[in-house]
């Protein structure tokens, strides 16, 4: 009864900040960027998990893995509606180079120096330490777009530049899901083939069920029709492959890629249902991601310090590289790293996913890194991205827009 008291608490607030009115970034910055970051429910969900307060228990955590599984299937079907055939040709090849060079960047910085300590920390098989430490590379080569999208919404930046940024960082999820297939081909089975199996169980999965719900969509107008057929294919997704213990996340994406590529009315209908409830569903797979950490891990404390500074360090450069690669194509910012701090929603689900499927204390240490980082990553994210919109704004102020 606790358990479902928090988290009917935890719906309705979720709901709220979901509300049109609450993200309206004219009204109260701060508080859309709290909203729209999932900061607060990452650690409210760390706070009232069973290492603190103790709000929900490990067994309640344990009952609530479907509706984990759930959010992860959800997040990995909007992902893969993103992945707009038509736009992702229309992108020049310098586009994908730069995405791959500050996602890269960011991804050797932080992978390389970790693996060690995580290799003799532990005395693990070493296949099992490079997938964690790949992981860390992985979560900290993803950044979030959505300070740039509440820059230019709220006119602190412009228009182009937003969007530009926004499109390097949903370019960069693509180098994180291709991580995350590399980690559990080498964690998640007693031999890296069958790993790699379980990897392509998990697309061929989703590809079957991106193409069951397309025909199951086909001529369908009614809103409330096109509903219940999506609500019922995300279902069908996050269900089949958790009792399959195969990626709830990467058959998501697989079946959202697969709508995205048959196309249609139809489908642009279901997208923009997803939208509707997208939100309120992240919100609350974040407070369950952050109820899953484990505080009083001093090794891991000890590795986040390490882990901020690399991936600070490796943005920086990364920026500056794909600046180089791509500033004649795109409107970038000058110190675009800066720009890039921020490490959004999609870093939890990778290592959430990781947690789920490679359960050991390594993957928790992995798991408790990424999210202390998130949680400081935001907040540092906030001051770095001031640091782009100065120059903009000053020009904006003397006229040069």
């Amino acid at each position: 009864m606790q358990a479902l008291l928090v988290l009917l608490a935890i719906s309705a607030l979720s709901l709220l900040a979901s509300h049109r009115r609450v993200l309206d970034p004219n009204h109260s910055p701060v508080l859309v960027q709290l909203a729209a970051s999932g900061l607060l429910f990452l650690a409210l969900g760390a706070v009232l998990g069973p290492d603190l307060v103790g709000l929900l228990s490990w067994q309640d955590l344990n009952s609530l893995q479907p509706l984990l599984a759930l959010g992860l299937g959800v997040a990995g079907m909007s992902v893969g509606l993103d992945l707009e055939p038509r736009l992702l040709r229309l992108l020049p090849r310098e586009v994908y180079v730069a995405a791959l060079a500050h996602s890269g960047t960011a991804f050797l910085w932080v992978a390389l120096p970790l693996a060690g300590p995580l290799l003799f920390t532990l005395g693990l098989p070493p296949g099992k330490a490079v997938g964690a430490a790949a992981l860390l590379g992985a979560a900290a080569s993803l950044s979030s777009g959505h300070f740039a999208v509440l820059g230019y919404r709220s006119g602190r930046m412009e228009r182009r530049t937003g969007l530009s940024v926004a499109l390097l960082t949903m370019l960069d999820d693509l180098v994180g899901l291709g991580v995350l297939m590399v980690a559990l081909t080498f964690g998640a089975a007693a031999h890296p083939g069958e790993g790699l199996g379980l990897v392509a169980l998990a697309l061929l999965l989703g590809v079957a069920c991106g193409g069951l719900i397309a025909i199951l969509m086909q001529g369908l107008n009614d809103q409330g029709e096109l509903m219940a057929v999506l609500l019922g294919g995300v279902a069908l997704v996050s269900g089949a492959s958790a009792y399959l213990r195969v990626s709830t996340l990467l058959t998501g994406v697989a079946c959202g890629a697969t709508l995205a590529l048959v196309g249609g009315r139809a489908v642009r209908g279901a997208a923009r249902v997803l939208g509707r409830f997208e939100r309120p569903a992240y919100l609350l797979l974040i407070f369950l991601v952050g109820a899953h950490v484990q505080p009083r891990d001093v090794l891991a404390w000890a590795l986040v310090p390490a882990y901020l500074g690399l991936r600070f360090l490796g943005k920086v450069m990364g920026g500056a590289l794909a600046l180089r690669i791509a500033g004649q194509t795109l409107a970038l910012p000058p110190r675009l790293g800066y720009a890039l701090i921020a490490q959004g929603g999609l870093a939890l689900c990778l290592v959430v996913e990781y947690l789920v499927l490679v359960p050991g204390p390594l993957s928790q240490r992995v798991f408790d890194v990424v999210v202390a980082g998130a949680l400081i990553n935001e907040v540092l994210g906030h001051w770095a991205f001031s640091q782009v919109l100065s120059p903009i704004t000053s020009r904006m102020r003397g006229g040069v827009r």
